[in-house]
């Protein structure tokens, strides 16, 4: 293993990070019945309008008023017309502002790198550091995508964060630590520290609980450990190449250089990755079989397995809402894949999206009539219209194959992978005074 040095050093600093005010000291005002649990929010690109709206009614000071902003209602009679689409990162500016104004978020006294633990109800506990990442040049190996990304979302967090001058939530990064010093300090601080900042179980049953390291020691040995090591990138593709494109547009060394993290090491706290389903509107799953029956071999599985007994690999699998048809395990052929793929690897080429990215081209089917299901699979085929809808089930995909693959330059197909648990936007925030100078979008 190599150690990196300068721009290409995989560097994790601290921060006076924005965190809600404790209402047990008396500074949360006009809320007497804060609560935090219901102030965190899911990352917000797997949040629809109604889960936004649900967030926001439970908790009025909920982060999701400022990571995914209210789109303008339309205007009522004799009403001027709705704002415009940038307003809504001035309305999340603004909402950052009075927030700090009256005391709701405050900011921590002293530089820290934070260790965050959540536990899922069926046990499973993820640690990591939140830190502030120094930015390493775009084509730098030190932090690798598996994904590739999309413009529209890339230029709407740009906007965003250049709005309100913050990184709201963390992007989620993993790393080989192999037990080194950033792990063990990781485990020392959640295993012997008995008051944490922030302690608190969510509406899905998660606990999280957030510690403050403020010793200036910790962080040189933070420091020297991650000097020789790289990151994936395991969730937040826009929101890091949205980093990179706000540094990108500024001269000289600034608060653009940084973008908020979580740090995983994946040895010590293997993540839990899913799949992502689809759901194609519009599409009846006898149409999908038809239309796809001279490109793919259509293999029935019988009631109550998972998979046909000779699968021979993974594929995407159509299910029927209606029952009627039943599923089916789409086999694309391996020599049709290189055809359609010639400059991607084997590896790639073996990905179940890989192969749904060709029966895609095959229907037809455009990206806007795709619905997303995140893990569930019984929720994807109960999200299908029955006659109307088809949903597509995919398997997850193993973490080595995901670092292998990204390790060899290899991008992913758009939402090949879930990783989990994905940290909850609200616990720590970097911005306003860290990132004091204006941000250009």
């Amino acid at each position: 293993m190599c150690t990196h040095t300068g721009a290409d050093a995989l560097q994790l600093a601290p921060l006076r990070g924005l965190r809600y005010a404790d209402p047990d000291a008396g500074r949360m005002l006009d809320s007497p019945e804060f609560r935090i649990a219901r102030a965190l929010a899911p990352p917000y690109d797997v949040l629809d309008a109604d889960s936004c709206a649900d967030l926001a009614r439970a908790e009025p000071l909920n982060a999701v008023r400022l990571t995914v902003p209210p789109v303008a209602a339309g205007p009522r009679p004799g009403e001027r017309p709705p704002a415009t689409a940038a307003d809504r990162y001035s309305a999340a500016a603004q909402t950052l502002r009075t927030w700090l104004a009256r005391g709701v978020l405050v900011r921590d006294r002293h530089p820290a790198i934070y260790v965050y633990e959540q536990t899922l109800p069926g046990g499973l506990r993820q640690r990591g550091l939140v830190g502030a990442l120094r930015l390493p040049r775009p084509e730098s190996p030190v932090v690798r995508p598996h994904e590739d990304v999309a413009p529209e979302p890339v230029l709407d967090r740009a906007r965003l964060m250049a709005a309100t001058q913050a990184n709201l939530e963390p992007i989620f990064l993993l790393y080989r630590g192999g037990g080194g010093a950033a792990a063990r300090i990781t485990a020392t601080v959640a295993d012997t520290r008995p008051r944490p900042l922030v302690d608190t179980v969510t509406g899905d049953g998660v606990a999280h609980r957030l510690w403050a390291v403020t010793d200036t020691a910790l962080h040189g040995e933070i420091a020297a450990d991650l000097a020789a090591r790289t990151a994936l990138i395991a969730d937040g593709h826009h929101r890091y190449a949205a980093y990179q494109r706000l540094r990108a547009r500024r001269h000289g060394p600034g608060p653009w250089d940084d973008g908020l993290v979580l740090l995983v090491d994946s040895d010590s706290c293997p993540p839990r990755l899913g799949a992502i389903h689809r759901v194609l509107r519009g599409v009846d799953i006898g149409a999908a079989l038809a239309a796809a029956s001279g490109a793919a071999a259509a293999v029935p599985i019988p009631a109550g397995a998972d998979r046909p007994p000779d699968a021979g690999g993974p594929g995407p699998v159509l299910a029927d809402p209606s029952g009627e048809y039943g599923r089916f395990l789409l086999r694309v052929d391996a020599d049709r894949l290189a055809a359609a793929f010639p400059h991607r690897s084997s590896a790639w080429r073996a990905l179940p999206t890989a192969a749904l990215e060709y029966l895609l081209d095959v229907w037809g089917v455009k990206e806007p009539d795709v619905d997303l299901v995140h893990d569930d699979a019984g929720a994807a085929v109960a999200a299908a219209r029955p006659g109307r809808d088809t949903a597509v089930l995919l398997d997850p995909v193993p973490v080595d194959d995901v670092y292998a693959l990204a390790a060899g330059g290899e991008l992913t197909p758009r939402k090949t992978t879930s990783f989990g648990p994905k940290p909850r936007t609200g616990l720590v925030l970097r911005g306003a005074e860290t990132l004091g100078a204006r941000l250009a979008g």
